[in-house]
């Protein structure tokens, strides 16, 4: 995606945030973030992939590399190697059962 296709989907983000009436931005809120959700899990596995690609079985580049050439946190890399995805896909702690 080039900077200017970045521009134009934050514009369009902007756009949204600038609704007046409160209920109609709610809902186109709502209507973008439900297909967000829907494209998150592809889009990680494809970022996951390229990710692996890059690494090359310890042979490419380092994560500190891949992170900053895909302008992601050494984190994120870090997590697609643990088998855990990113923060956003960790799964919640177990509530303990209150006494």
């Amino acid at each position: 995606m080039s900077d200017e296709e970045v521009r134009r989907v934050t514009d369009a983000l902007n756009a949204v945030e600038q609704i007046a009436d409160r209920e109609e931005r709610i809902k186109a809120q709502s209507k973008i973030m439900a297909e967000q959700a829907n494209r998150n899990k592809d889009w990680s596995q494809d970022r996951d992939e390229l990710i692996r690609e890059l690494w090359d079985g310890g042979t490419g580049l380092s994560y500190r590399q891949i992170a900053a050439r895909l302008e992601i946190k050494p984190s994120t890399v870090q997590a697609v190697f643990r088998g855990k995805g990113s923060g956003t896909t960790r799964p919640k702690a177990e509530k303990k059962p209150e006494e």
